[in-house]
């Protein structure tokens, strides 16, 4: 997520109560959770597996909970608890804020778009030209919809990442300041829910059509002219590429690569990173020829066992 505008490292150090290293007047641009940082944005890392990776990443201003020598041209800010001085600042930054009205009066809504009675749209959502709401769609704060979109009843777009830290005492909500970003000629069917992202985007490509009661995780990236069937879950982190088929209930493990022109194939589970242009099939999914012969082998395995027993008594 980027700030509206730029804060000093010591007007953040004030905030979060804690100590700094680096110049006072070092620039944060942005707050962004580990996976999405870039130049100028604060992360935050709280256990030493994690320490380098933290130091090293793109981001400039790092919440650390040790004292560890600062890198160049970086500036750290130390606290007992980095995770939840983190999740402060995405409060302050982009909280919720409640919205009185069934649409927002800080949406843009733009020209022959159609919004059916009984949808929400919340704050600061942007909805191009052409576009059906149906009935009861709910969209949250900052999703940006392009033109000619369609989504059919129940859907929700925007919902909280599905981001918990787990402690002793409980879970700790991962508070999301994402969005999700909808491209032009998309297709959402009924009961459908897409997340935003936790610091991120969420993205649906150009042409992308959805079946019903399909869930899309935080930070995904759906391709361009995509087919997602009925009942299928694609995990956080993921990208699926352009013109890739997914059939109904296939399951999509995080932070993996679906590649260009993939066919997956209904029931299916996706644990590894699957190539493009190939047909795949089965739990775990593999290439569906390969799959299909194991099934086969499989069902006669009841026979050989038999015959290896017969001969085992002669």
């Amino acid at each position: 997520m980027k700030l509206s505008a730029p804060y000093k490292l010591n007007e953040i150090a004030s905030l979060i109560k804690a100590e700094f290293v680096g110049n006072p007047d070092f620039l944060i641009t942005g707050i962004n959770e580990i996976h999405m940082v870039e130049a100028g944005d604060l992360t935050f890392v709280d256990h030493p597996k994690y320490y380098k990776k933290a130091l090293t990443s793109k981001a400039t201003t790092i919440i650390i909970n040790a004292k560890v020598d600062c890198p160049e041209n970086k500036a750290l800010l130390f606290c007992e608890d980095p995770f939840e001085a983190y999740v402060s600042l995405v409060r302050k930054f982009r909280g919720f804020k409640p919205s009185a009205s069934a649409i927002s009066p800080t949406a843009q809504i733009g020209e022959g778009t159609v919004i059916q009675s009984g949808a929400f749209v919340g704050n600061l959502v942007k909805i191009g030209k052409n576009c059906i709401i149906h009935a009861n769609v709910s969209i949250y704060d900052h999703t940006e919809i392009g033109d000619n979109v369609i989504i059919h009843s129940g859907t929700v777009i925007g919902a909280d990442a599905y981001y918990f830290q787990r402690k002793p005492q409980g879970y700790r909500k991962m508070e999301s300041c994402g969005k999700v970003v909808i491209s032009d000629n998309v297709e959402i069917g009924a009961l459908c829910a897409i997340d935003k992202g936790v610091s991120g985007d969420t993205f649906i490509g150009k042409g992308t059509k959805f079946d019903n009661q399909v869930q899309i995780g935080h930070d995904t990236r759906i391709g361009e002219n995509c087919l997602i069937g009925s009942q299928s879950a694609v995990a956080g982190v993921t990208i699926v590429e352009d013109d890739v088929i997914i059939w109904a209930k296939v399951s999509v493990n995080k932070d993996l690569i679906v590649g260009k022109g993939a066919v997956i194939l209904a029931t299916s589970g996706v644990d590894k990173n699957l190539d493009g242009n190939k047909v795949y099939f089965g739990i775990p999914a593999d290439e569906a020829r390969k799959k299909w012969k194991e099934i086969a082998y499989t069902k006669q395995l009841p026979d050989f066992m038999e015959d290896a027993y017969k001969k085992s008594k002669k």
